[in-house]
């Protein structure tokens, strides 16, 4: 649809020149989010300044019946912000205030475009952070990761985003404005729980009150290096059965190593084929005896070397290296599709080989990451978007490793969301009655579906305007 004059002027009386983004050029920048194999411009993107300035857009909006779309820092990688046939974007990265910080109760109350490693940097000083860890914590937003109820490597110790929200402020469809918290023991339904993960499908989330921790007494990183990936899997889960609960246990396979390593220079040998980072924090005392019980199950399943990070450059520098390996592997190839399957650790070997299956089957690379502590599984698959047929192979090759996280017993996904990529395997996941009470419940929120229509749950998408990467110079 094409927004008319009169419903444009009314939108930037309310967000300003400043607010407003118009233009092929300007709006390129909003046509995908990391999942770049769908796009589709908006006829405008709104950014507003203020939760009052969120309100009244979606007032008019509503008026007007026209959908929208909300997005946070564009980090997400299933496609939640893709404003296929959807006119309108509403953006959240004017909204970076800080409004509190309540040490005495280990809170904080942030806009939703607070990126998320500044609320760490801003209570550094008085020994606290906040514990979420997305790889693009130096880049994405509260609101995005509220929406997306963003993981991270310290997931399988900490949580994820729900357990670390203690309130959130947002704008539902039609501009009424909500805000729900939990003071301490949960009463009555749980609408935190209920927003968190919905993926911008029930309103536009504004501010949110997290939840802060102090920083542990002590903490040791530990690299163990393996000859495949099949031996890291399987250390895993002998680390868990020693007792052990590590803030972290991260593994990359060798094509992520030599990515990462012509990137950052690391040091990670050679002739790796896959790593497992291992971290463990808490009380200075009985650190170094965990310690000794992760080199013990590493070598069990054939670690060849176990070291320590010696200090807080290293260690820092080996975070560094893992958590920003997916910008590295440009290094390797002209594009890729990550995926974040889940599967129950015990199973971690026998996803290991149905991708390596899938990878000679559709003739395509496939590296591997993983949240390995808590069975997140993220293949990137390796493909050049300007070739139709290694599109059209990704996507089937995606498919079928998440098809077989199902039939492990796990999930199709861990932290990215369903957004456009996944909705198709929801049939899969769920029954008609679990899918029908998803949509009912929406329709409480969103009873008009303007607000991210097209998103999550099975519909017909065939009125929506999108693009694929197609032969050379298409996409």
């Amino acid at each position: 649809m094409l927004l008319d004059t009169a419903i444009k002027k009314r939108l930037r009386d309310i967000v300003g020149p400043e607010g407003m983004v118009e233009g092929a050029a300007a709006l390129k920048v909003y046509e995908c989010d990391g999942y770049t194999l769908e796009k589709a411009k908006p006829e405008l993107v709104l950014l507003p300044g203020s939760t009052d300035e969120v309100r009244r857009v979606l007032c008019e909006l509503h008026g007007a019946g026209i959908p929208f779309v909300p997005r946070g820092a564009g980090t997400g990688v299933s496609g939640g912000c893709l404003p296929a046939g959807i006119p309108v974007m509403v953006g959240s990265s004017r909204m970076r205030r800080i409004r509190s910080i309540d040490l005495d109760n280990a809170r904080a109350e942030v806009e939703a475009g607070v990126v998320n490693l500044e609320i760490s940097r801003a209570v550094a000083e008085h020994g606290y952070y906040y514990a979420p860890d997305p790889s693009s914590q130096s880049a994405c937003t509260i609101g995005g990761n509220v929406a997306e109820n963003s993981g991270g490597p310290h997931t399988l110790k900490y949580g994820v985003t729900l357990n670390h929200v203690l309130g959130l402020e947002m704008v539902l469809p039609d501009g009424e404005l909500l805000r729900i918290e939990n003071n301490g023991e949960q009463v009555g339904y749980d609408l935190l729980g209920i927003v968190t993960g919905s993926e911008g499908t029930l309103g536009v989330i504004t501010a949110a009150i997290v939840k802060l921790l102090k920083k542990p007494e002590a903490v040791a990183t530990l690299l163990a290096v393996f000859p495949g990936v099949l031996e890291a899997s399987r250390a895993v889960s002998d680390i868990i059965a020693a007792g052990l609960l590590p803030a972290a246990m991260e593994m990359m396979d060798a094509m992520v190593i030599e990515a990462v390593e012509a990137a950052y220079g690391f040091g990670f040998p050679d002739d790796a084929g896959a790593v497992l980072i291992v971290e463990l924090d808490g009380l200075e005392a009985g650190l170094d005896a965990a310690c000794v019980r992760v080199v013990q199950a590493c070598e069990g399943q054939g670690a060849s070397e176990v070291r320590r990070a010696a200090d807080e450059e290293e260690r820092a520098l080996l975070w560094k290296s893992r958590k920003r390996a997916f910008g590295a592997m440009g290094r390797l190839t002209p594009a890729y599709c990550t995926q974040d399957g889940v599967v129950p650790r015990s199973r971690l070997p026998e996803i290991v080989e149905i991708i390596a299956e899938v990878s000679q089957r559709h003739s395509l690379r496939i590296a591997t990451l993983m949240h390995a502590g808590d069975g997140n599984v993220h293949p990137l698959i390796l493909y050049d978007d300007k070739d139709q047929s290694q599109v059209e192979h990704v996507i089937m090759a995606g498919n079928e490793i998440l098809g077989a996280c199902l039939d492990l017993g796990g999930s199709v996904s861990g932290e990215h969301g369903i957004g456009v990529e996944k909705i198709a395997l929801m049939s899969q996941a769920f029954d008609q009655e679990a899918l029908q009470a998803m949509a009912d419940l929406r329709a409480v929120f969103n009873p008009s579906g303007l607000c991210n229509p097209h998103k999550v749950l099975p519909s017909d998408r065939s009125c929506m305007e999108v693009k694929r990467p197609g032969p050379r110079g298409g996409g």
